[in-house]
């Protein structure tokens, strides 16, 4: 009876662990987005305002239609990712009018909030849910989420250039 009580209480604690160590992921990849916030609100604020509809080239998005464009896409994949619906007013951002500096930091920072609120909302389970982006590819709810996180780094990077060629100073690296 003893050794049915020890091994019950063992079994008890490693689907804690398990669940914890599912758990964790959730909480790392809102940590991971609440720093991408916080650094993208960096390079926001680097830009000086007249730098705003700065173009290398005219082929080339401006820097705010590249903060744009990344929050259009936070908020496709974030909702095929975790299954909340993008409010109305915020699809097609990158053809906002109002492309002031003040506009386009707060359109940016309530895209991070979507995607921080909508993940903090799911359970472990859900990131191995299949999920298609785009109508197209189809991929683990997780890997969405990754995709999507890859894609605002590689827009965000590009902006390191917009920055220089207005003369500011790009934020430093923030990994952690």
């Amino acid at each position: 009876m003893k050794i049915l009580k020890v091994s019950t209480v063992l079994l008890f604690v490693l689907c804690l662990s398990f669940v914890a160590k599912a758990q964790s992921q959730v909480d790392e990849i809102v940590k991971d987005w609440e720093r991408a916030k916080a650094y993208t609100k960096e390079y926001l604020d680097a830009m000086p305002e007249s730098g705003y509809g700065l173009k290398p080239t005219a082929e080339m998005r401006s820097f705010a239609e590249q903060m744009l464009h990344l929050t259009d896409a936070n908020y496709s994949f974030a909702s095929a990712a975790t299954g909340e619906k993008v409010p109305a007013d915020k699809v097609g951002l990158e053809k906002t009018v109002d492309k002031s500096k003040e506009n386009v930091t707060k359109l940016v920072l309530e895209g991070y909030d979507f995607i921080i609120n909508s993940v903090k909302k799911m359970t472990p389970e859900k990131l191995n849910e299949n999920t298609k982006l785009f109508d197209r590819f189809e991929m683990t709810k997780g890997t969405a989420l990754a995709k999507c996180f890859e894609h605002q780094t590689h827009h965000r990077g590009q902006t390191t250039v917009y920055l220089r060629l207005a003369g500011a100073t790009p934020p430093q690296e923030k990994l952690f």
